[in-house]
């Protein structure tokens, strides 16, 4: 087939921030497909076009920061909508597939199929317009009404609906039962983080770090996003201090809160003392540090709309083997309370949740017992080559009834 693969935010194993995108569309590359991948360039630089593993990206010049306000973010949607809309139209394809966040790719994607008259795919990473709303985003009558029928006019254009999580397709099914949803979740990129070099890239952090050596180490690596709510991990940081103040936390990313959360873990004394604020690293490099943490955490603020959470980091710490502890509900919750993969923290107790972790990571059998389940879960559910079958499978059959009407 020959793929349109329309992604905002792509990235490879080079720049910090998710693959998936990456790490699929080089499969269908591999597979003896044609992807060409229309991506924005997030620093504001010219128009340019790459080869990353075959795959042919389209940079676009649409600068885009999590920092910006929602007002700016709106407007780099809607200059990526514009540019998009323009290479995609462009393209010869087989098939256009659209990634969300945010929902408004769906419109270069539908564009771009009606033109030549091809199936659309479009893929759910977050509950839009739901998250949004909640998250007090879109204020406004009006805007909520627009994104609800932008919405429900992406999944009714969409040949069939990728969802990343049970919750996602749940809530899609319910609003739009007409509508062909299969899920996907995110991948552990076993080969990466549990390849030969991963254990000695973690043993050389812990021993070139002062601050960290043999003490035991809690990781957040991500987005410090507003709907992250990192800030958590600030306070259970304070409480840790007075408890157990020889355990790290360190809180790998960048983002809108970096700032605030800076402030936040100087004004608690916690800053450079237990807690360590780093900046973000390639895909490659936080390798390592799943590699020497005891816990990796997935974080939300206290919303029931984000149960639906499967954020990437989750399940790079299944591949390094490494428990995860989240302060939400949503299926990761409940996988694992039924698996014994990690904790489940409180959302508002930031002492129960302190004393949690640290009897947790002082614990070496619960930890060992964990890192197992882990392991397991990354290899028998959430391989990167298990789930990709998947994916593949949803866009050739997308194709298939195309080709067959061509034929006739």
């Amino acid at each position: 087939m020959r793929i349109t693969y329309i992604h905002q935010y792509f990235k490879t194993p080079g720049m910090p921030g998710g693959t998936r995108s990456y790490e699929f569309a080089r499969r269908l590359v591999e597979r003896g497909h044609e992807v060409h991948v229309i991506t924005s360039e997030q620093s504001g630089g010219r128009a340019r076009v790459s080869t990353e593993s075959g795959i042919v990206v389209h940079w676009l010049p649409v600068p885009y920061d999590n920092a910006m306000s929602y007002r700016r973010r709106i407007w780099a949607f809607l200059g990526f909508v514009g540019h998009a809309a323009v290479e995609a139209g462009r393209r010869q394809h087989d098939l256009v597939f659209a990634t969300s966040t945010p929902l408004t790719v769906a419109i270069p994607a539908v564009y771009a199929a009606l033109r030549r008259r091809v199936p659309m795919v479009f893929e759910v990473r977050d509950l839009w317009p739901e998250v949004p709303i909640a998250m007090g985003a879109l204020r406004s009558p009006a805007a909520r009404w627009a994104a609800g029928r932008l919405e429900a006019w992406a999944y009714r254009r969409s040949a069939h609906v990728i969802a990343l999580s049970q919750g996602m397709a749940a809530s899609i099914r319910g609003r739009f039962p007409g509508v062909p949803v299969t899920v996907v979740p995110n991948g552990s990129d076993r080969a990466l983080f549990a390849g030969p070099g991963a254990a000695e890239a973690g043993a050389a952090l812990r021993r070139d770090t002062p601050w960290l050596q043999d003490r035991p180490m809690v990781l957040y690596a991500g987005t410090l996003g507003a709907v992250n709510g990192v800030d958590y991990l600030v306070r259970v940081a304070a409480r840790l201090a007075e408890t157990d103040p020889d355990v790290r936390i360190v809180i790998l990313g960048d983002g809108k809160m970096r700032e605030p959360i800076r402030r936040l873990a100087a004004d608690l004394g916690v800053l450079d003392r237990n807690l360590f604020l780093l900046g973000p690293v390639a895909k490659t490099e936080v390798v390592a540090f799943y590699a020497a943490c005891d816990l990796a955490t997935g974080l939300t603020i206290n919303l029931p709309q984000l149960g639906s959470d499967a954020s990437n980091k989750l399940f790079d710490a299944f591949a390094a083997g490494r428990p995860v502890a989240v302060n939400h509900g949503g299926w990761i919750a409940e996988l694992i309370a039924s698996t014994g993969a990690g904790l489940i923290l409180p959302p508002d107790d930031h002492a129960g949740a302190a004393a949690a972790v640290a009897a947790f990571v002082r614990d070496r059998a619960a930890t060992t017992a964990a890192r197992e389940v882990a392991s397991a879960l990354a290899r028998d559910r959430f391989d990167r080559d298990l789930l990709f079958e998947d994916f593949e499978r949803v866009l050739t059959a997308a194709v298939a009834p195309v080709s067959v009407e061509a034929r006739r």
